[in-house]
């Protein structure tokens, strides 16, 4: 039986299991899927070691998504932009990497939130491997103005440098600055936080003037490391939402490059927002 698994630190909170095992059922396909918590000095010899028990493919979870770019023996141009991947496919000694973060971002805001991004103002807070893997994707929907903030204004400018020559060519004004700079003082229809502050219960990193009227407010973190987020982004007249959805389509990207069958992503999202939002427990 072809073998997967979700590799992080932390991961036992992972829904991914659960996602993948009920793609497999849906579509015919025999598989196994299953955590590994990596230690935080550990991730290639973790990887090491999966790969020496079979292992097909690995999805990459905080904190190791530069890691797993820069493990891999051949990297999608999506990873090479990026500096980071989420997706791992292994054929022999072949390591490939792909990130299926962006795709998957934006499959959820503008198929399952129904919000389009053409033509909007968007902030994306942080500059970490979630907001590398997702900045591309958002470009190419062509929003208004980009603005990445991160808490290091450098790491987010550097960022957006990379980024830089497909912001052109998609006529994209995307900016870079501080989580204090001038350019949070005008409102955006859609923020994103891509920062780890939510896993810590830390504070939103920004102030609420970001948010216009209805915006949109998702939180890249689902279940209860969300909810501070999304009370916050409520609280202040924004539609809030959490990661899950974007985790379903990530996934069901990741599933059609290993099994080159695409699952019913919607049909699964709507299976697990009832078990989430029920309280029902997930058989894994």
């Amino acid at each position: 039986m072809d073998l997967y698994c979700v590799l992080g630190n932390p991961v036992a909170h992972s829904r991914s299991p659960w996602i993948h095992a009920r793609f497999a059922e849906l579509t015919g396909q025999t598989l196994s899927y299953e955590r590994r918590l990596a230690p935080l000095d550990g991730f290639a010899a973790t990887v090491a070691a999966f790969r020496a028990e079979g292992g097909r493919g690995c999805n990459v979870t905080v904190p190791f998504k530069h890691e797993a770019a820069a493990l891999a023996t051949w990297r999608s141009p999506a990873v090479v932009l990026a500096g980071a991947a989420n997706t791992l496919q292994i054929d022999g000694d072949t390591v490939r990497a792909h990130n299926t973060d962006g795709p998957g971002l934006v499959a959820d805001i503008t198929v399952n939130a129904g919000v389009p991004i053409a033509g909007r103002d968007l902030l994306l807070i942080g500059a970490g491997g979630a907001a590398a893997g997702v900045l591309g994707p958002l470009i190419t929907q062509r929003p208004q103005r980009l603005v990445v903030a991160n808490r290091t204004a450098a790491k987010a400018e550097e960022l957006a440098r990379q980024h830089g020559p497909l912001a052109a060519d998609f006529k994209v004004d995307l900016q870079a600055c501080g989580l204090d700079a001038p350019a949070l003082a005008d409102g955006f229809d859609i923020v994103i936080n891509a920062t780890a502050s939510s896993l810590g219960g830390g504070e939103v990193p920004v102030p609420a003037h970001v948010l216009k009227p209805g915006a949109l407010a998702l939180d890249m973190m689902y279940g209860p490391a969300a909810q501070g987020f999304m009370a916050w982004a409520a609280a202040h007249g924004a539609t809030a939402r959490d990661g899950l959805g974007m985790l379903v389509e990530q996934a069901a990207e990741s599933f059609l490059i290993w099994r080159g069958v695409r699952p019913p992503s919607g049909q699964v999202l709507a299976e697990l927002r009832a078990i989430v939002d029920g309280g029902v427990t997930a058989v894994s």
